[in-house]
C-alpha cells in the first residue's frame, strides 16, 4: 500500500524529503522503505512480538511492563500510544538515535545498501573524507584494543582501579604503546597518509621538523569516544607513567569531533535516559564505567570541556531531568554550579549527588561495587537544597554564609522557568537563613530569564523525542535498590532494582491488548460486550476532555474512515461506505482519508482485528447513526419551536412530522 500522507505536517515533511532527494533519478527514501521492512528497522531497539495483524513491544520511549508500542508492517509505520508519538522508518531512527533526516536517511541508507545521489560534486569529496576520518579512527580504536593485552600495565591498572574484564571488553578499552610512530606506521601500512591521519587527531607534526609525524597517544590506556550513533569520533588517554604531565589526553577538534558536541557514554545511555527519565552527568571516563558496571546506566559524561547548551540539547532529546555527581572539592562545586545555572536556563529540572569529601563517583563504587552510591542516589536534593547543604556545612559565619548565598544558589532560583518551584526555593531559603521571603526575593538577581538563556545550539530542537519528563519532581527518590557486584549480575537484575517515581509512568496503558475480536452482529441489534464496546470504553478512558455528543460523533467517524483505508478492499470496508453514504448523505473520498492520523488507524486495527467480518463494524455503524440522528432530532426541535413562537402553522406541521419521522428511526436503533 502507498505510504499515506495523512495530515499537513506530514505533507510538508514528506515535500522536504522529495526536495532533498530530486534529481537523484530514483526515489531514495522509497527504495529504502522497499529494502527494509519497518518491522526490520524497528526489531534491534525493541523486542516485538506478532499481534494480529501488528507486532507489539514495550515503547522505547517510556518505562513500561505493558505493551503499548505497536508496528504496521503494511504500512510501514508505528505508534506509541503511552507517548502518543508516532510515524515511519525515518521517524522513528531519528527519535532514537537522535539525529535529524539527514542522519536518519544516511543510517537506514547504510542499512538497506542504498546509495544516497543527491550529493553536490563538492559535497561527495567533503563526504568521502569524512568516510576517510571514520575509517581511521576504527582502524585506531581497532591497534589499540589489539594492544591491551591482560598482562599489560594498561589492563591492570584498568583492573585495580575497580573494572571487571567484561566492561574492559565491552567498552572496548586499548592500549597506546609507548613507542613514537606505532600507529603511524600501522595506519600508513593500510594506505592512510599523514594528512589524513593528522586530520583525525592520531598525530602530530614536530614543531621543530616539518614532515617529521608522531603519534600523538603514547603509553596510555585508551578510552574510544563515540558519537550517538556508536562510531568512534575521539580518544581520552590516561597517562600509564607517574611523570607525565598531563593525565588525561583528549584528541583535538576535528571534523568527525567537537568538544561541545560530544558526551561520553551517549551511546550507550541514551535508551536508559529515555526510559528512566533522567541522566546522571559525571566529569570522567572511570566514573562513568563504574557506574555502568554497577548498573547506573543512564549515565553520561563530560570530555574534557564544561558543559555546553549544546551538550544540554543533546540529554534533553532523551529527558529534562539531570542528576549532578561532579566531585566534591571546591572545583567540582563550581563546575555544578555553572552546569546547573546552564541547565535550569534550559528549562530542565536539576539534582545532586552529595559525594563524600575528598571523593568521586568511580572511588564510592569501587568500595562496594555500588551500595552506597545507591543510597546518595535515593537520597540526592535539588541543586538548590544541595547548595544550601554544601554551604551551611561550609560556612559556620552567617553573614558569610549569606553572601555565599547570594552568590551561589539564587542565581539558580532566578534561572527556574516553573513560577511555583522559584516560590517554594525561595521559602527554604528563607527557613535556612531565619530570613522573611520577602527579604530572599528582594535579593534575587535583577534577571529575566530572556537575559541568561540558553542560546538555540539545538536545545529542545528534539521535543518529541521524550515525552516522559514531565511530573513530580522526584526523580532519584526510591530510584535504585541495592546493587550487586559485577556488570552481568546488575545488567540482569536492573529491572527490578530499578523503581521509577514519577516519570515514564503512564496510567492504564495498553488498553488495546486482548481486547478486540472480529465478532459482528446483526446492525440494528446491538450487542454492547462486542469488540467496539471495548474500544469506545478505551477511548472513553483515555480522553482528556469530557465526553460530549459532538467528539463523540468524531470519534466515531474518524474510526469508521480509518477502518475503511484499514481494510482496503475488503467487504467491511465496501459496508461501511455504503452505510456511511446511507447514513450520512455524502459519499467517503479521499479527502476524508487523507486527514486521518497513525493513532486512527492503529486503533481501527486493533479494534478490528486481522481479518474481520463484513458486518464487524455494525456495533459502530449503529453509535454513529445514532448520534447523526440525535444532532438531527435537536435541530427539528429547535425548528419546531420558532415556528410555534412565530405561530406558522405549515412550519409548525413540517417541523413536527421531521421530529416524529426521527424519533421513530432512533426507537427503531434502540
Amino acid at each position: 500500500m502507498p505510504y499515506v500522507k495523512y495530515t499537513h505536517a506530514k505533507n510538508l515533511r514528506w515535500r522536504r524529503i522529495e526536495e532533498m532527494t530530486q534529481g537523484t533519478g530514483t526515489d531514495t527514501t522509497q527504495l529504502i522503505k522497499d529494502r527494509l521492512s519497518i518491522v526490520e528497522v524497528v526489531q534491534p531497539y525493541v523486542k516485538l512480538t506478532r499481534a494480529g495483524k501488528y507486532y507489539r513491544g514495550l515503547s522505547p520511549f517510556s518505562k513500561e511492563k505493558t505493551p503499548s508500542f505497536y508496528v504496521s508492517p503494511d504500512r510501514g509505520s508505528f505508534y506509541c500510544f503511552s507517548t502518543s508519538q508516532g510515524g515511519d522508518h525515518f521517524t522513528f531512527i531519528e527519535k532514537m538515535e537522535g539525529v535529524d533526516f539527514k542522519g536518519a536517511l544516511k543510517i537506514l541508507a547504510d542499512k538497506a545498501g542504498v546509495e544516497i545521489q543527491q550529493l553536490t560534486p563538492g559535497d561527495r569529496l567533503k563526504s568521502d573524507e569524512r568516510d576517510r576520518l571514520r575509517e581511521a579512527m576504527s582502524k585506531a580504536d581497532q591497534f589499540f584494543a589489539e594492544a591491551l593485552t591482560e598482562t599489560s600495565p594498561a589492563y591492570l591498572y584498568a583492573k585495580e582501579r575497580g573494572l571487571s574484564d567484561e566492561s574492559i571488553k565491552s567498552w572496548n578499552l586499548g592500549l597506546a604503546p609507548s613507542g613514537w610512530r606505532g600507529l603511524l606506521e600501522a595506519l600508513a601500512a593500510q594506505g592512510y597518509t599523514p594528512k589524513e591521519l593528522a586530520a583525525a587527531g592520531l598525530i602530530k607534526e614536530a614543531d621543530e621538523k616539518p614532515g617529521t609525524w608522531y603519534d600523538r597517544f603514547r603509553s596510555r590506556l585508551m578510552f574510544p569516544i563515540r558519537d550517538t550513533a556508536g562510531r568512534t569520533v575521539a580518544f581520552t588517554g590516561r597517562a600509564l607513567e607517574k611523570d607525565e604531565q598531563a593525565k588525561y589526553l583528549n584528541s583535538p577538534e576535528t571534523d568527525l569531533f567537537k568538544k561541545s558536541e560530544i558526551l561520553f557514554g551517549m551511546d550507550r545511555a541514551k535508551d536508559a535516559i529515555r526510559a528512566r527519565g533522567f541522566a546522571i552527568l559525571v566529569e570522567g571516563q572511570f566514573d562513568l564505567l563504574l557506574l555502568h558496571q554497577a548498573g547506573f546506566t543512564n549515565t553520561v559524561a563530560l570530555s574534557g570541556t564544561a558543559l555546553s547548551s549544546i551538550h544540554l540539547g543533546l540529554i534533553k532529546r532523551y529527558a529534562d531531568n539531570l542528576m549532578l555527581a561532579l566531585d566534591a572539592d571546591r572545583a567540582g562545586l563550581a563546575a555544578a554550579a555553572k552546569t546547573a545555572l546552564l541547565a535550569l536556563q534550559a528549562g530542565m529540572r536539576v539534582k545532586a549527588v552529595r559525594l563524600p569529601q575528598g571523593k568521586d563517583p568511580a572511588d564510592v563504587v569501587a568500595e562496594d561495587g555500588g551500595k552506597t552510591f545507591t543510597e546518595l542516589v535515593k537520597n540526592s536534593q535539588s541543586i538548590i537544597e544541595f547548595f544550601l547543604s554544601v554551604l551551611a556545612a561550609q560556612e559556620t559565619d552567617d553573614f558569610k554564609l549569606m553572601r555565599r548565598v547570594e552568590e551561589t544558589v539564587l542565581p539558580l532560583v532566578v534561572a527556574v522557568k516553573s513560577p511555583l518551584e522559584r516560590n517554594r526555593y525561595v521559602e527554604i531559603i528563607a527557613r535556612a537563613l531565619s530570613q522573611t521571603p520577602e527579604a530572599v526575593r528582594e535579593a534575587l538577581p535583577k534577571l529575566s530569564a530572556n537575559d541568561t538563556g540558553v542560546e538555540g545550539n539545538g536545545a529542545g530542537n528534539y521535543s518529541g523525542g521524550n515525552t516522559n519528563s514531565s511530573g513530580p519532581n522526584d526523580y532519584g527518590q526510591n530510584n535504585y535498590r541495592q546493587g550487586q557486584n559485577g556488570q552481568r549480575q546488575n545488567q540482569g537484575n536492573y529491572s527490578q532494582n530499578y523503581k521509577q517515581s514519577g516519570y515514564g509512568q503512564f496510567a492504564g496503558q495498553n488498553k488495546y491488548q486482548n481486547k478486540y475480536g472480529t465478532r459482528g452482529t446483526s446492525y440494528g441489534q446491538p450487542q454492547r460486550s462486542s469488540a467496539f464496546q471495548e474500544y469506545e470504553n478505551s477511548r472513553q478512558e483515555e480522553t482528556a476532555q469530557p465526553s460530549t455528543e459532538q467528539s463523540g460523533l468524531e470519534t466515531r467517524r474518524e474510526l469508521i474512515l480509518a477502518t475503511i483505508q484499514s481494510y482496503p478492499e475488503s467487504p467491511l470496508a465496501e459496508r461501511l461506505k455504503i452505510e456511511y453514504a446511507r447514513v450520512t448523505g455524502a459519499p467517503v473520498d479521499s479527502a476524508m482519508i487523507a486527514g486521518l492520523g497513525e493513532r486512527a488507524l492503529f486503533e481501527a486495527g486493533l479494534a478490528f482485528g486481522e481479518t474481520p467480518s463484513e458486518h464487524a463494524g455494525d456495533e459502530l455503524l449503529y453509535a454513529f447513526e445514532r448520534m447523526i440522528l440525535r444532532d438531527a432530532l435537536k435541530d427539528a426541535t429547535r425548528q419546531l419551536r420558532a415556528a410555534e413562537a412565530a405561530n406558522d402553522a405549515e412550519g409548525i406541521q413540517t417541523a413536527a412530522l421531521r421530529c416524529t419521522e426521527l424519533g421513530a428511526r432512533i426507537a427503531s436503533l434502540s
